[in-house]
């Protein structure tokens, strides 16, 4: 047993050599690294409406898994709710955007099919697609021109299942969209399915935000994810699909036969977002005004932009990464370095996320010591 531990320090020290050793570290300071895209996370509205849940009796805990006695009348009208939002003829509710990666990507391909996925997709749908039985094959970052490529390979080569496209609509580190259109042409041509990750668009992007994919929705070969813990302001995630695929995960996808349902309480919450999402459109003006001038002062200060609310400033180097953010977080603002494996070698990265948390002030004020930082900090 020593040996083991010492085994398991040796590797965090070869961490740290690398500037890559995680560590927790208390919220302090304005926030530029949170997902809390539209501020709901402690909302005022938001809580009425989560105590009114608790007066009305809503429980705390699920007691099981859905498919036992977990199963509540709080998860059913959510999901029904988020059906009708989001365009598609049914929703089911995970507990995780990770669980729900991992048990549409390791359950619905089936072996003889073709998985292709953006070379940048989330560590979640890496784990999904590992744990499944289909074939898998990474493709260049927004080429659906090398997703129509494999294919025709694929085939040429004896494929005959059925091809998977997997993507993220606005990818969570560099902040670029997806040509959604492109690839679900590319799926159609092949009777394939394409799977969209709106992780970081779902509450910010489209009418009421609906996301990138809304137009895509209620489509047979189309699969969305929503996450609940970013812009939605609370956790779990919306798999949005075809009745017939939502019902072979509940019967098929382990993650979610196994797993204890999410609280009701949290349910009855989110019921409460959609609802917001509909009612304060001001909250996605203010949020995109704020990205606007973000927009504006990277590229003054980098020479780039990206369009969203993520804003990346790759640096390159792993310990310049960690130095900036420490140098920021001291003058005060919440910025956190990107590192490996999370984002390609070479690719190290401050991950600067606007938020209705902050004003406009505050993004001038951060671009203004991220200026200085930058000048002083150069390895």
């Amino acid at each position: 047993m020593l040996e083991q531990l010492t085994r398991y320090d040796t590797k965090l020290r070869q961490l740290e050599q690398k500037d890559r050793r995680r560590r927790l570290c208390a919220n302090a300071g304005i926030d530029f690294s949170s997902n809390d895209y539209l501020g709901l996370a402690s909302c005022p509205r938001m809580a009425a409406g989560t105590m009114a849940a608790l007066e009305r009796g809503v429980p705390l805990g699920a007691g099981g898994s859905r498919l036992l006695r977990g199963n509540h009348e709080e998860h059913e009208a959510l999901e029904a709710e988020a059906a009708a939002f989001f365009g598609s003829e049914r929703v089911l509710y995970f507990g995780s955007g990770y669980a729900a990666n991992l048990a549409v990507l390791s359950t619905l391909p089936q072996r003889g099919d073709l998985v292709l996925h953006d070379a940048l997709i989330h560590a979640s749908a890496h784990a999904g697609i590992k744990a499944g039985r289909a074939q898998a094959m990474a493709v260049r970052h927004n080429d659906a021109e090398a997703c129509e490529e494999a294919i025709q390979r694929w085939r040429q080569g004896g494929g005959i299942g059925t091809p998977w496209i997997v993507v993220e609509s606005l990818y969570s580190m560099d902040g670029d969209r997806a040509p959604l259109q492109d690839l679900l042409a590319v799926a159609d041509r092949h009777d394939g399915f394409l799977f969209v990750d709106e992780a970081h668009a779902s509450g910010v992007w489209g009418l009421d935000g609906r996301g990138f994919a809304a137009g895509l929705e209620g489509r047979e070969n189309v699969l969305v994810l929503h996450t609940c813990g970013k812009a939605l302001g609370m956790s779990g995630a919306f798999v949005a699909a075809d009745a017939v695929l939502l019902d072979y995960l509940v019967n098929h996808a382990k993650p979610f036969i196994y797993s204890t349902a999410p609280s009701p309480l949290q349910a009855a919450s989110l019921r409460e977002v959609l609802r917001i999402l509909r009612d304060e459109p001001e909250r996605r003006q203010r949020l995109h005004r704020l990205i606007h001038l973000a927009d504006q002062l990277s590229a003054g200060l980098l020479g780039t932009s990206s369009g969203s609310q993520i804003q990346p400033v790759v640096v390159g180097s792993n310990g310049r990464a960690v130095r900036l953010a420490d140098r920021l977080r001291r003058d005060g603002f919440d910025v956190r370095a990107i590192r490996p494996p999370t984002v390609p070698a070479g690719t190290a990265r401050l991950r600067i996320s606007i938020t209705c948390n902050v004003d406009e002030d505050d993004v001038r004020s951060l671009f203004d010591h991220l200026a200085v930082a930058l000048a002083e900090i150069s390895s």
